[in-house]
């Protein structure tokens, strides 16, 4: 497959800003393998259109990881941290990105912005990273929460607001180590997940920590030469055994997001076995691929040109899902991190 065949031309308007007042009043375009065409819904419609399915969830938490801080010469100098790679407290390791407008020299100490927070660059890496370490009295993690920003996308062109804490992130979230949400989940109110579990649903959840990685766009004309990001994830043990009960009883497994595709299919073994325990991932799924464990997908309308759409089009089918996103766009759907949804399942 080649990068050109995931372009389309998108309306900067129908890029969603903020989220709607309520979650679940996403619309949702519904598409039906194996039916033409597409039907129009809305999220809170979920119970109705699904048969009694395991769901699953990535229970990731974003955290505060935007730091803002201004070097001795006056320049501005913003960093996202990406992953701690060394235990809390108040001296962490941590490999970071960097944006300021002459570099960032090993050895530079920086003050943040806001104040009991230090940061020392350590080590430059390939492809922009840095390793940083960060000191603050009484912990990092606090000084974090206190003064650190939260990393909004950057198609959402705004700073983040006192609403963007609770908006960006899901209703379930429980684990910190994300610069992303799993933004599928983020349709899924605590109301709209109780009625999905009276009528026979069952929920699971995976952790999957985001990372930058996720906007960046295709190196490679041709998808076989590109390489993804890695990415940890952890299945834990009550997963693994309700994918296996699944199985045996034929039900239907529904990812919430590709953040749980890619997890779920990384993880499982040739016959579609998934077992508990942690890795890391930098599986990369594009037409043609054979899902081993996952059946429907609720995911957002994605970027293009983007691996994530690489993945909803093997998932959906290349034709299939290239119309259904034509018809999104001709009624006005909000598309990415704060817009709308899209369901992908089997026929009924």
């Amino acid at each position: 497959m080649l990068a050109s065949e995931l372009d389309y031309d998108l309306p900067q308007e129908l890029v969603a800003q903020a989220p709607l007042p309520e979650r679940d009043a996403s619309r949702l375009l519904w598409l039906q393998r194996g039916v033409a065409g597409v039907q129009h819904r809305q999220v809170r419609e979920l119970p109705s259109l699904l048969a009694p399915s395991l769901i699953v969830l990535n229970d990731t938490r974003v955290i505060p990881a935007r730091l803002l801080a201004r070097k001795p010469s006056g320049g501005r100098v913003e960093i996202l941290l990406i992953e701690r790679l060394s235990e809390p407290g108040e001296r962490e390791r941590w490999l970071a990105l960097g944006k300021a407008s002459k570099g960032l020299p090993v050895g530079l100490q920086l003050p943040i912005d806001g104040g009991g927070l230090q940061l020392q660059v350590e080590t430059a890496r390939q492809h922009g990273t840095l390793e940083v370490s960060l000191h603050a009295p009484g912990g990092v993690g606090a000084a974090l929460l206190r003064i650190g920003k939260l990393p909004l996308p950057p198609y959402i062109r705004r700073e983040p607001t006192l609403a963007d804490q609770t908006r960006y992130q899901t209703v379930f979230a429980a684990h910190d180590g994300a610069v992303a949400a799993p933004t599928a989940g983020l349709h899924l109110s605590e109301a709209l997940l109780a009625q999905l579990q009276a009528q026979g649903h069952e929920l699971a959840f995976v952790t999957l920590h985001v990372g930058p990685g996720t906007f960046a766009p295709l190196r490679s004309e041709n998808l076989a030469e590109h390489t993804m990001h890695c990415e940890r994830y952890v299945v834990p043990e009550a997963t693994a055994q309700a994918l296996a009960r699944a199985r045996a009883q034929g039900r239907q497994v529904l990812a919430v997001g590709t953040t749980v595709v890619r997890t779920l299919e990384a993880a499982a073994d040739a016959q579609g076995v998934v077992p508990a325990g942690a890795g890391s991932t930098a599986i990369f799924i594009y037409p043609p691929y054979r899902f081993r464990v996952v059946d429907a997908l609720l995911t957002n309308f994605h970027w293009p040109r983007s691996s994530l759409l690489a993945l909803v089009m093997a998932f959906g089918g290349t034709d299939p899902v290239r119309d259904a996103y034509r018809e999104a766009i001709a009624a006005r759907y909000r598309f990415f991190s704060y817009g709308d949804a899209m369901l992908i399942s089997g026929a009924r």
